[in-house]
């Protein structure tokens, strides 16, 4: 296959509507030639749900593409401005070590970011070097593509290039380049940016674009801007109760780590809870828990809060008027997140109707969890299957009473035993990607270039909720942990 053949069968298809908005919102730059691109992963179904070849894009064109060598046919690299409250403190950000190459429109019609992280320095870059560690590069492609699997909106990754340089962090590090694929890549770090350095105008045009990219439907409303505001925090709902439900922690909820399409994006310091308890962290730097596993539905408010001083000017004209809507919204925003997430407990209780006790039925069980420091998935998966695997929790005499006054609760229902537990096995994951497993195979991938570890996991995080035998060693945890787990954001 020559280079001519592989550029125009590799099947890009880039528009660029994002360059249409103010340019004080991105940056034109040039790609970081790495000096020996190699592919690590790639993720073949996304790439033809995509419209690409697959087999193009893992030639030697298509890697020196995705490891920002060469720009694909028809691509304008930028890099996005944003700001954005980083820990409660605001700051002026921006795609530091990203560029986009444009939006990919697909067979079916969609349209998809594609951006290369760790792809070198850009306007945004603030004395860092640009470039990404390999580590944390698989890392996000583990996670993302087992919160993919989970149901949970995401961004995913389309490849990981080995860049054949070292990059110098703590110790000298393998690096990598990542493409990443997301519906969006406009963060309430966006709106911030454009309120505090922009002009009225400009938001405007920001906001418009976001409601004919994203959600047309509200050009149809009284109030075109509520509207957005309402979508978004609707979506924000849905997926921080997703989160909460599934026990995923993402370890850095900043203004510029809330994409508004819903996605759950930038994943450094994350990782899935073990032990249940409402003040897990794994952030090495989070040392106040401020995004500890309980407090992400307040902080998804609180985001939405400064998203709303940013939309402020748009909701109405007069000042006071706006924030009473935006406080509004806030409020539905609150209740809306519990009900989902009520509602998700149901379900994994193998509850299909509603009753008043249910939700101390449930935050019981919950307490019982943490107060024998029982495995939050594990848990629930043991309720679904009758296999149990911490004989701690489940021989307790306050537990035994609650698995009493539950199976009555499903007796009182009128659907079916068998209704229930498929109920129970369509919202129980049978493995999530544990600690441990996701660390064994980045180190059997960066130590021993050794991918069959990283790929036997993927496999088995594909289809979550198969509960395959394939998939019952998996949700086991390290014979003898060795000390509290932490993670780093990706650097």
């Amino acid at each position: 296959m020559t280079k001519k053949t592989e550029k125009t069968e590799i099947g890009w298809n880039l528009e660029h509507s994002y360059s249409s908005l103010p340019e004080t919102l991105y940056s034109r730059i040039d790609v970081n030639p790495v000096p020996s691109p190699k592919l690590a992963v790639l993720n073949r179904p996304l790439a033809e749900s995509l419209g690409l070849n697959s087999e193009a894009l893992a030639s030697e064109y298509g890697v020196s593409v995705l490891a920002g060598n060469e720009v694909p046919e028809g691509g304008q690299p930028l890099a996005q401005a944003y700001a954005g409250h980083q820990f409660g403190s605001f700051t002026m950000l921006g795609d530091g070590r990203a560029l986009l190459y444009g939006e990919q429109i697909t067979p079916s019609g969609e349209r998809f970011d594609i951006q290369l992280k760790g792809s070198g320095r850009t306007p945004y870059s603030r004395g860092g070097d640009g470039r990404a560690a390999l580590r944390p590069m698989l890392r996000e492609y583990i996670i993302s593509e087992a919160m993919h699997g989970l149901g949970i909106p995401t961004t995913r990754s389309l490849a990981v290039i080995e860049t054949g340089e070292a990059i110098l962090r703590e110790t000298r590090l393998p690096g990598a380049v990542m493409t990443r694929i997301a519906a969006s890549h406009l963060r309430v770090g966006t709106f911030q940016y454009i309120r505090n350095f922009g002009t009225v105008e400009e938001l405007k045009a920001l906001a418009d674009y976001a409601i004919e990219r994203y959600f047309p439907e509200a050009k149809e409303a009284d109030n075109r801007y509520l509207a957005l505001f309402q979508e978004v925090a609707k979506r924000q709902a849905s997926l921080i109760a997703k989160w909460q439900l599934a026990g995923f922690i993402h370890g850095v909820m900043n203004t510029d780590n809330m994409a508004i399409s819903g996605e759950t994006i930038d994943y450094g310091p994350c990782a899935f809870m073990d032990v249940y308890s409402p003040k897990a962290v794994f952030s090495s730097i989070d040392h106040g828990g401020r995004y500890a596993y309980g407090n992400q539905p307040m902080i998804a408010g609180w985001n939405l809060a400064r998203f709303a001083e940013s939309l402020l000017p748009l909701l109405h004209n007069q000042q006071e008027e706006a924030i009473e809507m935006a406080q509004q919204e806030l409020s539905a925003y609150i209740e809306l997140q519990q009900s989902l997430w009520l509602s998700g407990m149901r379900k994994k209780l193998g509850l299909f109707n509603e009753e008043q006790e249910d939700e101390t039925l449930i935050d019981k069980l919950l307490i019982l969890m943490e107060q024998h420091k029982a495995d939050y998935t594990n848990t629930f998966l043991a309720l679904t299957t009758g296999r149990v695997r911490d004989a701690k929790l489940f021989e307790a005499a306050e537990f035994i009473e609650w698995r009493g006054i539950w199976e009555t609760r499903r007796e009182r229902q009128t659907e079916s035993s068998e209704a229930s537990m498929q109920l129970m096995r369509a919202s129980n994951p049978a493995v999530i990607p544990r600690n441990h497993r996701v660390e064994a195979a980045l180190a059997a991938a960066e130590f021993q270039n050794d991918y069959s570890v990283m790929e036997n996991l993927l496999a088995v995080l594909k289809d979550p909720y198969a509960h395959s035998i394939e998939q019952e060693e998996y949700a086991d945890l390290p014979d003898s942990p060795d000390g509290p787990y932490r993670t780093y954001c990706g650097t």
